[in-house]
């Protein structure tokens, strides 16, 4: 664990200096950079240079971060700086609870430089736009020069996203996806995809149906050591009004507790995930996913290696081809697509709201209080465990919000704070432009709705639930039914000009002028 002085809000751990005229550097390292081959330590010299790292209550309350998601960016940047130390690099460490803490970044960075008297800051670009511009402001203000470099965690550079998509009428996903294969020969033969087919998705859309999933495989549970135990007590101490529960917490923190999490996924899940991964089922938390995406997004995993091991479970007939396809489109294709969004729309990106939705988020998205059992089950895992698997995500607890019409910054904030593997580069395309569609396609090529028809089909929580999924008007009737025929009446005009939209707006069609006035009449009381 990172030593900690009484009353001092830094720490430097430091070597005698060789003399040399290299300018002192100080290496900045964020929460999700943990990662020894991270650009900005490629010529890292422990004799001149000093590591920075910093505890900050800025980056849990400027919106709500939950516990679960505070105790794993704190507990693994407490593991890794430990890590570097142990190799004898130099290392400032500010910890949330130091009593000078300046409680930003830029406070904490100042410091740093003031007391170090650096010449010169180096960083891997960060996944957050306001993280970088704050950053650079601290620089600029300090007259120094800043090193952003490249995260050559990723397969591609934010340039060759915008080479991939200027001159383009549209963005898609499928076309960035097949570049990519052909760029990495990953699942490729001969510059032919392996299987002759480039996407297995219709493949990979199963029900565990009325007999349900059978004895699943357990999800990889790492016990909290010292350091996790006491993180989680200051959570507990210094942010005790925030959402959720770290009772249950059990989530890699180090580069060690990562692999064997990956290794449990290959040998134990990835053969069902293809066939499974977009099913529910009442009360099963983890079923077939790889619960990956946090150490992903930490650093504490490579994509290379992550892909590379999926891929020779293919080579070696242990999973089928449509599950290692799957998997490998979701961080090959789609992870890389959704940073290429990111940084190439911010900071506009962020404000986009194109379906004008001002609604406010239901306040049960912070309780799991409601009758809707696919939402009170999909919001009360997310509230204990920081996590629930993308279909809950995208056709539950997002599309409620689209349907509902939640202002989109709300949903956002809500998805940016409650996830354990929320980063802003990766949260807030798939939120604002695949969810909740509120980039007006540039990311997705239609809105992502349904009625309560698709979650009975896909899951087990209709059986109990005392809302009726065929049912659009009523006292029985399920709300998603009500909002989706409201969605589609409200944005029909629009809609239209989509052709993937038109058999949807068929439908809507065959329903009569009261009907569709009965529906707007229960939707708005829905509102209220």
């Amino acid at each position: 664990m990172p030593p900690k002085l009484p009353n001092n809000s830094w720490v430097l751990i430091f070597k005698k200096p060789h003399m040399t005229n290299r300018p002192k550097r100080l290496v900045l390292i964020l929460g999700d950079q943990l990662d020894e081959d991270a650009s900005a330590l490629s010529d890292f010299d422990p004799a001149h240079d000093t590591i920075w790292m910093a505890e900050v209550r800025e980056e849990s309350t400027h919106i709500p971060s939950s516990k679960q998601r505070t105790t794993v960016f704190l507990s693994a940047m407490r593991h890794f700086a430990a890590q570097l130390q142990a190799r004898g690099w130099p290392v400032v460490y500010s910890q949330l609870d130091d009593a000078h803490n300046s409680g930003t970044l830029a406070g904490e960075l100042d410091k740093a430089i003031a007391n170090l008297e650096v010449q010169a800051l180096v960083m891997t670009a960060p996944g957050d736009w306001r993280v970088l511009q704050s950053l650079r402001a601290v620089a600029q203000q300090q007259g120094l020069p800043l090193d952003v470099r490249d995260d050559t965690h990723f397969f591609s550079t934010v340039r060759e996203f915008a080479a991939h998509a200027k001159g383009r009428k549209q963005l898609r996903l499928e076309y960035f996806y097949r570049e990519m294969r052909q760029k990495t020969g990953i699942l490729m033969a001969n510059q032919k995809p392996i299987g002759d087919q480039w996407n297995f998705d219709a493949d990979n859309r199963g029900s565990f149906g009325k007999q349900g999933p059978g004895q699943l495989p357990a999800p990889t549970r790492c016990a909290p050591d010292a350091i996790t135990q006491e993180v989680m007590r200051l959570v507990n101490d210094q942010l005790a009004h925030h959402p959720g529960s770290i009772a249950e917490f059990g989530w890699p923190v180090t580069r060690a507790q990562a692999l064997v999490a990956l290794d449990e996924f290959i040998t134990q899940r990835l053969p069902s995930f293809g066939l499974y991964q977009d099913a529910m089922c009442e009360g099963e938390v983890w079923l077939y996913h790889s619960h990956l995406s946090c150490a992903l997004n930490l650093k504490l995993l490579n994509p290379r290696e992550v892909l590379a091991a999926a891929e020779a479970a293919f080579h070696k007939g242990h999973a089928p081809l449509e599950a290692v396809e799957g998997f490998v489109r979701q961080i090959l294709g789609w992870r890389e697509y959704v940073r290429g969004i990111y940084w190439t729309h911010m900071p506009d990106y962020a404000e986009l709201n194109t379906q004008q939705a001002h609604e406010p988020l239901p306040e049960f998205y912070w309780t799991g209080d409601t009758e809707m059992a696919c939402l009170r089950d999909a919001i009360g895992q997310t509230l204990q465990h920081g996590y629930a698997h993308h279909i809950q995500r995208l056709m539950v607890t997002g599309l409620y919000a689209l349907l509902l019409g939640v202002a989109p910054k709300q949903v956002h904030q809500w998805y940016l704070g409650v996830y354990v593997d929320a980063v802003e580069w990766v949260e807030l395309p798939n939120t604002l432009g695949m969810s909740q569609f509120a980039d007006g396609g540039l990311m997705a090529s239609k809105p992502y709705i349904a009625s309560g028809k698709y979650i009975d089909r896909m899951s087990n929580h209709c059986k109990g639930c005392r809302f009726n999924p065929a049912e659009s008007t009523g006292a029985t009737a399920c709300p998603f039914t009500t909002l989706y025929w409201d969605y589609l009446h409200r944005h029909a005009d629009v809609l239209a000009k989509n052709p993937r939209m038109l058999m949807q707006l068929k439908n809507l069609n065959r329903l009569t002028p009261a009907q569709r006035e009965a529906i707007g009449v229960q939707a708005q009381t829905l509102r209220a």
